[in-house]
Formats: structure tokens, sequence, C-alpha cells
């Protein structure tokens, strides 16, 4: 693709230099922007039109809530509409459903007719990194009205627009096509991976090897000489006890304790360099949560079920709370074998049929030793992780370069939509 003959400098730093012919104008001069209705959660009830969350904006469902009464025409929100979510997540939507009702925290943007209606879509998507410059917040992000009014933005000609819209359709839809169906690879990659482990954690590895009924109709039959165990017959579980409950206060940047979170385990591994610390203090008065190499961790509230082996300890290490550490206290199991029968199916099934709460979600350290485990002898353990090991790194590291495509990916596409609506790029004479 070619640039533009000529360029002049926009006197905007993100924006750069435009075409010759382009103008720049601001987000206050090309439409009105409407904050929703601060509804309060006693507001809420289940009939009525949906009011729309940032959740709902950004996860496509989120939890519904709705609204029954009367309400100003300025927080109606109708399918096309575009609204701006301005805290937590920056972005551009548009609304998709049925006649809704906007709440605070998000803009309905009523356009004039300065812009090409999508035109003015992908060129805020173009600005999108713009915009979290100017946000503000730590913890939770918010970009004013003021501050979002004052943005300046490029204005091509009518005809340009439609040119540029017409592109960025077309090849936006291109590319959304390709992460699309990589997503589709990803989540068969990974059910092969479940299937892989279930298989070898309920069936072994012998295809040949004498069966027996397991007495449970949805797992059928297991190999003869495999036993159902329950967790607290062969192992020791500890959690952080409640009344020794760390504060968020009291996590320290550096020291000779470390402490490990749910959050620190990402893909079964941590990063020991971004775990917090803790005092001598608080490291002692917990010996029964003090960690040992070969101990199991497991994620039991929130994310349920996220693991890691611990091959190596850096420093003394303790939990905070949600964590389980789980040791095995005879010779009738290893923790790598453990870890995989957490990931199968007949693990995933008891959690679900199990689990407690209503929006975050847990299961409780006595029905994690109530859980029946079925176990092969330890010279059979020992080659089904030595196989699973071996199969499922193959098949993460599939994962692993087609989450990184997907990136690449998106990344083109955010630089493809900058360069078209800033105009480095020239598609006046882009045909399809």
């Amino acid at each position: 693709m070619e640039s533009y003959s000529s360029y002049k400098d926009s006197e905007v730093e993100w924006i750069g230099t435009v075409p010759l012919e382009w103008t720049i104008t601001k987000m206050k001069y090309v439409g009105k922007y409407f904050n929703g209705y601060p509804f309060k959660p006693s507001d809420w009830g289940d009939i009525g039109r949906l009011i729309i969350r940032i959740q709902n904006l950004t996860k496509g469902k989120g939890t519904e809530n709705f609204y029954d009464g009367e309400i100003d025409e300025r927080y109606i929100v109708r399918k096309g509409d575009y609204l701006f979510s301005w805290s937590t997540t920056l972005g551009l939507f548009e609304w998709e459903k049925e006649e809704s009702i906007l709440n605070q925290h998000i803009f309905k943007v009523e356009l004039n007719d300065s812009l090409i209606k999508k035109y003015y879509f992908w060129v805020v998507q173009g600005l999108i990194k713009e915009l979290h410059n100017e946000s503000h917040g730590s913890t939770m992000t918010h970009l004013t009205k003021d501050v979002f009014g004052n943005i300046s933005l490029p204005k091509p000609t009518s005809l340009e627009q439609t040119q540029i819209v017409s592109f960025l359709d077309t090849k936006t839809q291109k590319i959304d096509e390709l992460i699309e169906k990589t997503e589709q690879k990803i989540k068969l990659l990974k059910e092969k991976r479940t299937s892989l482990i279930n298989h070898c954690v309920t069936k072994g590895l012998n295809p040949n090897v004498e069966m027996k009924d397991s007495g449970v109709e949805w797992i059928g039959e297991i190999p003869r000489d495999w036993e159902f165990i329950p967790l607290k017959n062969i192992c020791y579980m500890k959690g952080r006890i409640g009344w020794k409950g760390l504060k968020q206060d009291e996590f320290l940047d550096d020291g000779d304790y470390y402490l490990i979170t749910g959050h620190d385990i990402k893909n079964d591994r941590v990063d020991w360099n971004k775990c917090y610390h803790i005092s001598k203090e608080r490291y002692d008065e917990s010996p029964e949560i003090m960690l040992e190499e070969q101990d199991l961790l497991f994620t039991k509230d929130g994310t349920i079920g996220k693991t890691l082996l611990i091959e190596n300890l850096p420093k003394p290490t303790s939990l905070n709370s949600h964590l389980l550490v789980i040791r095995p206290t005879n010779n009738r199991y290893i923790s790598k074998f453990l870890q995989y029968v957490f990931k199968s199916v007949p693990f995933l099934v008891y959690v679900e049929h199990n689990k407690t709460g209503t929006t975050f979600y847990g299961v409780s350290q006595n029905t994690m030793m109530n859980f029946r485990g079925i176990f092969p002898p330890l010279s059979e353990q020992t080659q089904i992780v030595e196989y699973l090991d071996e199969q499922t790194q193959k098949i993460n590291s599939t994962i692993e370069k087609e989450t990184q495509r997907i990136e690449l990916l998106k990344e083109y596409r955010q630089s493809l939509i900058s360069e078209v609506v800033t105009g480095k790029v020239d598609v006046r004479d882009w045909k399809e």
C-alpha cells in the first residue's frame, strides 16, 4: 500500500503527519456524549428493560439486571447505538440487542453529520492507545468527559471516509476470521489434552490390560489393579486458617519469605520474581502451610482448579488464602500423577457437583479430602506421568504458538487501523 503524495503536521503527537487535504477535529465537535443513569443495586430487578453495565459490553453476557420503571429518553439505548465505556475497560461498542437502559460509567454517543458513523467507529479504534494515555487511575481506569471531548482525531473528506470504512470492514473481517479459526484450533487442542489426560489416568497406557467395573457409570471400566481411594486416606491437606488471614498491607515487595497466591499461578507455573513476601513472624506462625518440594498446590476458590507442583523452592514459602497445599502421607501416589488427576473428567465433574457459592464459587477442604481418586500402582503412575509430560508438552507448545499468532494478528489489526485512519497509507484506489 502506498502513502499520500504530500503531508502536513497535525500538531497532535499521536496522529503525527496527515494528508494535506485532511483536517483535525475534536471528539466534542463530532457528537454529544451522555453518561448512563446512576442505578443502585436496589433498583435492579428481574423484569423490564436490560440495564447495560460494562460487563454486558466487554463479556457479551455478564450478570443481567433489569429495570421496569420510567426513565428519561437520553438513557435509552437502541440497536445500532454506539456506547463508549470510559471506566475500567476503555472502548467503543455497537449495541446489537433490543432496547435497553444505560448504566453509569458508559457514554451513549450521538453523532452529528460531520463524520460518517462507521468512520467514527474505526477512528476511535485507531486511537485506543491515546485514550489509555489520557486516562487516570491505578486500580480502576477513568476517562473524564472533558478529557474525552478534547481528544483530537483526523477528519478526511467524506469520500475518503467511505473508502476507509470499506477497506477496514473488509480487511479486519478477514483478520477476525483468522483469529476465530485460531481460537477454535486452541479450543480443540485443549479438548484433546483433556481427553488424553482423562484416558491415561482412568484407563492407563496398556490397551490389553484386564479391566474391572469401576462401579461408576460414567467412568466405566478401569484396570484390574487400580483402586478408588479417598484423598483423606493418602494425603495431608491444609490451607491458611481464617483467623490468621493476611491483609494486603502486610504484603512486602522484598524479603526472605515468599507468599504465593492463586493469582501467581498461571498454566501450572509461577514466576517467583513476581511473588510478594511476608515477614518472618507471619511465616513462623503457620508451620502447617510451610511449603516443601513436591507439594501440590490447588486453588479452591474463585478460579477453581489451578495447580502448581513445587519442584524447587528459591526461599521459604507460605500460602495465602484460597490455596491448599497437598502432600502425600504414605507411599500411595506421586504428586505429579495427582496433578494430572485434578485435570481429568472425574475430578472436574466432582468439583462441578460440589462447588458452592453464587458469583464466587469454591470447594471446601472437606470436599477435597472426600474426593475418591483412581490410583494405579506407583510404577504405573510413573510411566503415565512420563508419557503425559511428553505428550502434553507437545500440545502445550502448539497452543503457545497459536496463542502468539493470535497476539500478532491483533497487533497487526490495531496497527493497520491506526495507519489507515491517520492517513499513513492511501486506500483511495483500493478495490475489494
